[in-house]
């Protein structure tokens, strides 16, 4: 089964073709990066216009890549939630149009899910139970996995997620957007001990994450250095920033790896592609014995294949969704089919 996967709930236009959930025939990703700069963070509105200038050049180029026409196709699938609702209704409305000019099955996915279903695209179907790290921009969530293909959210950011964490940071230190890279790139020369920033949550009994706390703390630290006449030294600063999101990531999700019994993790969401949380996450599965699935960096960052993953699972099992649904930033996880 071919499937068409789109993507447009935050600030990438990104079309996919996938063959049986699994195999990448194409994975198209147009960025966003220079609207938004000027302003250090995503702008909805820009993004929702940007969408609908890259949808269709965006979707002949990943049928061009794919080798495939629409006769080939099996299926839809696309991000309904959550996201930005006009980012996302880009996505469905050109979704929908898709499916019923060519009479194919449609489906909806939860974005989630779909980082959830990246791992797919590397190391073959799902065998839950596992436990899954995602962390983005948008989102910083654990989610569960369990041996009956339910998902559950057993863990959350209660305020900003790890992905907006470092864009403000990075653009209090005079860092480009986005942040977290180029927070990743400059702290690989700094000292990770040089300052202690506080671990949030870290001991609070539970899955849940804060991240607000600790970027109160840098800005307080920059100011008070300033302030004193005390030197910066910015790659001290964010590598010791860096090490206190990692940490509290690794250690939380490895605790509820223990929690419930699973021996497969997974990290996901574009901030998975941050070379110090990948390292820290390795070294802590393999210290537990547990297994860990990391994606490459291109389908840990919003990608259609990942929806075109989630998507063949959900029509397989029978599923399908009415050509009425609306874009739903607030989009709920639900268990998989049968």
């Amino acid at each position: 089964m071919l499937v068409l996967g789109i993507e447009t709930s935050c600030d990438e236009t990104a079309v996919a073709l996938v063959e049986d959930g699994t195999t990448v025939r194409s994975n198209v990703i147009g960025t966003q990066f220079e609207h938004h700069r000027p302003f250090g963070g995503v702008v909805p509105e820009i993004a929702a216009r940007a969408h609908l200038d890259m949808m269709l050049p965006a979707i002949d180029r990943a049928f061009v890549e794919a080798g495939a026409t629409y006769a080939d196709v099996e299926g839809v699938a696309v991000t309904a939630g959550p996201g930005l609702v006009g980012a996302l209704l880009v996505g469905v409305a050109a979704a929908k149009s898709i499916a019923l000019a060519h009479d194919l099955p449609f489906i909806g996915v939860n974005h989630l899910e779909g980082h959830v279903c990246a791992t797919q695209l590397e190391f073959g179907h799902l065998e839950p139970p596992m436990i899954s790290l995602i962390v983005s921009g948008g989102h910083t969530s654990l989610v569960l996995l369990d041996a009956e293909g339910r998902f559950e959210t057993i863990g959350q950011t209660i305020d900003d997620a790890a992905g907006e964490a470092f864009d403000k940071i990075a653009r209090f230190m005079g860092l480009p957007f986005p942040g977290g890279p180029e927070i990743d790139k400059l702290g690989r020369t700094g000292d990770p001990t040089a300052i202690a920033f506080p671990r949030a949550m870290m001991n609070d009994g539970t899955l849940d994450f804060s991240m607000s706390g600790l970027k109160t703390a840098v800005i307080r630290e920059l100011r008070r250095r300033e302030a004193v006449g005390e030197e910066i030294v910015m790659p001290d600063v964010a590598a010791s920033f860096n090490e206190a999101i990692v940490d509290v990531l690794v250690t939380k999700t490895l605790r509820a790896a223990e929690a419930h019994d699973v021996g497969t993790i997974t990290l996901v969401g574009g901030v998975a592609a941050n070379g110090r949380l990948r390292e820290a996450m390795a070294d802590g599965c393999a210290r537990t014995d547990r297994r860990l699935l990391l994606p490459q960096p291109v389908l840990c960052t919003d990608n259609g294949a990942m929806i075109a993953a989630a998507g063949y699972n959900r029509l397989v099992a029978g599923e399908r969704s009415p050509l009425t649904i609306d874009a739903d930033p607030g989009l709920p996880l639900v268990p998989l089919a049968g």
